[in-house]
């Protein structure tokens, strides 16, 4: 491995008056036999310096064990220093930071939080237009908004995705990630959903679990948070915010993201419903509805969380997790029949 060209720059600050005597690869496991490890997460440098100093400079190698993305890896490495010190006679975490591409070091060290500076986009907020729908009813604006969001996602999900673990990786954090089914459920407290019911529904998604790791063929790019509060309509342009976990995935995701949030808009919502079914399965080459139960469920848990939707009325809160449940018991989502009563 190459040094980095701000390494010795870096080392130079961190212990001045020294210099790189000589960079070593610690390699992977070679010894062979049954007690071999096969397989490591990091490509270490062991370096020795001028004044008998020895240092480790660790970067990550991509793999499909969660160091696919790059904040992956960012994340693992700004854990590892925050945490060392915690640890008694661990190794010391003498700094962390960033290869740039010209191979110039960017420290982290001595940071907090981190922070992201996007564009403002000026429009309408789609979570209000659909307030306006469940006072008033769906106009033929409405409906035609709801067809262009399912022409944005049929773009969207035209690109494939990178690689077949990403697939798998996106099923596997539906339901462990703490954003997604477990963690949602972990945060439901008291009675206000029974603790059996929550189970019955974790463990039916479980299943579902099995159906999809292995249905590689369908990973797409994806937003990841396509809901009503990440899209904004601005005369005859939608703009979205916030796309989130790597943005690929299943487009299943995407779908029952804005989907059923008709449903919890109630039956003025139910021509939005219709027309962006009809939109996207016209083009849908992977077929969403044999997928889209367990992401159903997912969007489900945060519309019926107390957490997330204090003011939720109990029949409404029943109402939504009723339909998820019915998504869940069938092979194969009915968009026809799947309208809750």
């Amino acid at each position: 491995m190459t040094l980095p060209a701000g390494l010795r720059a870096r080392l130079g600050e961190l212990f001045p008056g020294t210099h790189v005597v000589r960079a070593i690869p610690l390699r992977d496991d070679e010894t062979g036999g049954p007690e071999m490890k096969a397989l490591g997460y990091g490509r270490p440098l062991r370096i020795q310096l001028s004044d008998g100093r020895t240092v480790v400079f660790h970067v990550l190698r991509p793999d499909d064990f969660g160091h696919d993305r790059r904040a992956d890896r960012v994340g693992n490495l700004v854990l590892a220093y925050d945490t060392f010190a915690q640890v008694p006679h661990h190794a010391h975490a003498l700094d962390v930071g960033l290869v740039r591409d010209d191979g110039l070091l960017v420290s982290l060290a001595n940071t907090g939080e981190p922070y992201l500076v996007t564009s403002w986009v000026d429009g309408t907020l789609y979570a209000d237009e659909l307030r306006h729908v469940h006072q008033h009813g769906a106009s033929p604006v409405d409906v035609a908004h709801a067809e262009a969001l399912a022409r944005v996602l049929l773009e969207i999900h035209a690109q494939p995705g990178s690689h077949p673990g990403a697939y798998t990786r996106a099923i596997r954090d539906l339901l462990g990630h703490g954003e997604g089914i477990f963690g949602l459920v972990d945060s439901y407290e008291g009675d206000v959903v029974p603790p059996a019911r929550l189970r019955a529904l974790e463990e039916a998604c479980l299943a579902w679990r099995w159906k999809l790791r292995d249905q590689t063929h369908r990973l797409r790019r994806t937003h990841g948070d396509f809901h009503p509060f990440n899209i904004v309509l601005a005369s005859d342009r939608v703009h979205l915010l916030d796309a989130s976990r790597g943005s690929e995935g299943d487009p299943a995701d995407d779908v029952a993201c804005l989907a059923i949030n008709f449903v919890f808009f109630g039956e003025p919502a139910r021509p939005l419903w219709d027309a962006f079914w009809r939109t996207y399965l016209a083009g849908d080459g992977g077929d969403v509805r044999a997928a889209v139960a367990p992401f159903f469920a997912w969007r489900a848990l945060v519309l019926a969380s107390p957490k997330w939707y204090p003011h939720l009325a109990p029949g409404e809160r029943e109402r939504i997790l009723a339909f998820a449940e019915g998504a869940l018991a069938a092979p194969r989502f009915d968009h026809e029949a799947g309208w809750p009563p």
